[in-house]
């Protein structure tokens, strides 16, 4: 078992999501190399400023615009969408999801029951639409207009052909074509996918290989089955013996960090990794290729997995909460708040809004972890250029910084966007 600090550990995990010590992909091919190396590049419909899968690739990815993730994936076929944990996943990944698939079109226990209820349920209307799609090609939710359906109740879709077309890209016999406005389009999975991966791993595989993804996601992971983690497929039935097998195997390791109680697991590949980081190096293949995190500022996404979902307590001391479901008087912070990051910690956040009549990016609250960086003028440089930066990757025209109190932050901000 190794044992490591708790600042080794975040710097690890940082760094397993290519946030740290800065992006070191770039453009469109760099994006898919981020998409892989992320494990999961979670997607989200809201679109605030932007869309928060956007937000996650422009932390990583040098010259990153939104929208890149669906050229590498809907266009060139590298990567395809799925899950009721909605992520895009590897092309090359689909004949282990398809086990998957296939676990909730059957009624597995580690996988969603209410897949096959629905299959169930709407037998009828799922058959419809696999005729409508072998003659169609195409086929979006749109295409049907509510009157003529069965009407339903269900989170999912309101009318039984959405929920039919749902099952069948549930369950593998469809996948998103493309997207309209974020609504998926479906085509039969042989148009869509490469033939040659169009067939299933055997179940041992499909296992080994969710349970090695889980933790190569996590970075330091301790494999609980939390309703994410349930939702992207992981046998947590079979956990403890394939846990036990990898171990013996040499595939994973188990890791002790300092002030945590539990034991976690790693990649055992990422063994050199960590040992560069108890040194104090940098791992070659991490080496930036513009400014380092200290230098710029980098804001999170709501669902960056270093941050939701309450990781960000145990690695930075950081209490964040998404709350674009509270209502407003039960906020503390804002609707759509996000993350700043700064070398290796969690600073600060803010709401904002991007007002595109006008082409103004609004901060419309700011708030620091620690007062004192409110005077400190390393932060405040970085800060600056980290706004530089989103505001050209959002496109706005002009920034709105009266929300930030700190005089020293608000002109240094100001001072760098205007100059830019």
């Amino acid at each position: 078992m190794l044992t490591i600090d708790l600042n080794t550990a975040r710097r690890f995990v940082l760094g397993k999501q290519g946030l740290w010590p800065g992006r070191r992909w770039r453009g469109l091919d760099g994006t898919a190399q981020a998409m892989r190396e992320i494990e999961y590049l979670q997607l989200d419909p809201l679109q605030i400023i932007t869309r928060s899968q956007d937000i996650t690739l422009y932390g990583r990815v040098l010259d990153y615009k939104p929208g890149l993730w669906e050229t590498v994936t809907y266009e060139q076929r590298h990567f395809f969408d799925w899950g009721g944990w909605l992520a895009v996943r590897p092309m090359e990944e689909l004949p282990h999801w398809r086990v998957v698939m296939h676990r909730e079109r059957d009624g597995h226990p580690d996988c969603d029951p209410r897949t096959r209820k629905s299959g169930l349920e709407h037998a009828e209307a799922i058959e419809e639409m696999r005729t409508i799609l072998r003659e169609q090609g195409t086929v979006s939710n749109r295409d049907f207009e509510a009157s003529a359906r069965k009407r339903t109740q269900n989170y999912r879709g309101r009318k039984d052909s959405s929920l039919a077309l749902y099952y069948l890209w549930r369950t593998g016999e469809v996948m998103t074509h493309h997207r309209e406005n974020f609504e998926r389009v479906y085509a039969l999975t042989e148009t869509v996918a490469p033939a040659a991966l169009i067939h299933e791993s055997s179940e041992a595989e499909a296992d080994r290989f969710l349970i090695l993804k889980e933790v190569s996601f996590a970075g330091l992971s301790r494999l609980q089955r939390t309703q994410d983690a349930f939702h992207r497929g992981a046998p947590f039935s079979k956990k403890q013996q394939i846990y036990q097998t990898l171990l013996a195997d040499g595939d994973l390791i188990e890791v002790k960090v300092e002030g945590w109680r539990a034991t976690h697991c790693m990649l055992a590949r990422d063994a050199q990794i960590l040992a560069d980081l108890s040194a104090g190096r940098v791992p070659q293949e991490w080496t930036p290729l513009d400014t380092t995190t200290s230098e710029e500022a980098v804001f999170l996404a709501p669902l960056d997995p270093v941050s939701a979902r309450g990781r960000a307590k145990p690695l930075f001391d950081f209490d964040y909460v998404w709350e674009v479901y509270k209502p407003v008087e039960k906020r503390q912070y804002g609707y759509y708040t996000l993350p700043v990051l700064w070398g290796d910690e969690l600073v600060a956040r803010f709401d904002s809004k991007f007002d595109k009549t006008n082409g103004t990016f609004v901060i419309l609250g700011f708030w620091l972890e620690d007062d004192a960086l409110g005077q400190n003028e390393a932060f405040a440089e970085a800060l600056a250029r980290g706004f530089v930066r989103f505001v050209n990757f959002l496109g706005a025209s002009q920034l709105n910084a009266e929300a930030v109190n700190e005089s020293l932050l608000r002109k240094t901000i100001l001072t760098a966007v205007q100059s830019s």
